[in-house]
């Protein structure tokens, strides 16, 4: 049972919450997600969790160096995807970034780095299939 780190917007936006709680959901059947949060529709940006800022950091860093592998969802661009990408790849964790080519144009910065695996997609249910077979591996 491999242990998921999920990657998807949340301070940059919730527009694919639903999408990420299904993959969530999805990922779960056969492994770990460490990060369920994500899909959490109700999980929302508040003054109170600004004040835990320090303790998301060192609870999400945490479990990047822990788990076996990195799927992001990267099609709302944001921030703090970008950093997590970054440092799973500084720890070596294979790293999968999904998008979907015809609502956003990937960074250069990830499309343009051969350690990531960057994989187009449109629909929920390619990204499943896609995903399936990548845990399958």
């Amino acid at each position: 049972m491999k242990k998921v780190y999920f990657s998807g917007s949340i301070r940059g936006g919730r527009a694919d919450v639903d999408l990420y709680h299904d993959v969530i959901e999805h990922i779960q059947k056969t492994d770990i997600v460490l990060t369920e949060q994500v899909g959490d529709a109700s999980h929302d940006v508040t003054e109170k969790e600004f004040s835990r800022e320090e303790k998301i950091y060192l609870k999400d860093t945490k479990w990047l160096r822990e788990c076996d592998l990195v799927i992001a969802e990267c099609t709302c661009p944001s921030l703090g995807v970008g950093y997590e990408l970054a440092y799973a790849e500084k720890y070596n964790k294979p790293v999968y970034v999904f998008y979907r080519p015809s609502q956003t144009n990937l960074s250069a910065m990830i499309k343009g780095d051969a350690y990531f695996h960057v994989i187009p997609y449109e629909t929920k249910e390619e990204i499943i299939a896609q995903i399936t077979v990548l845990l399958e591996a």
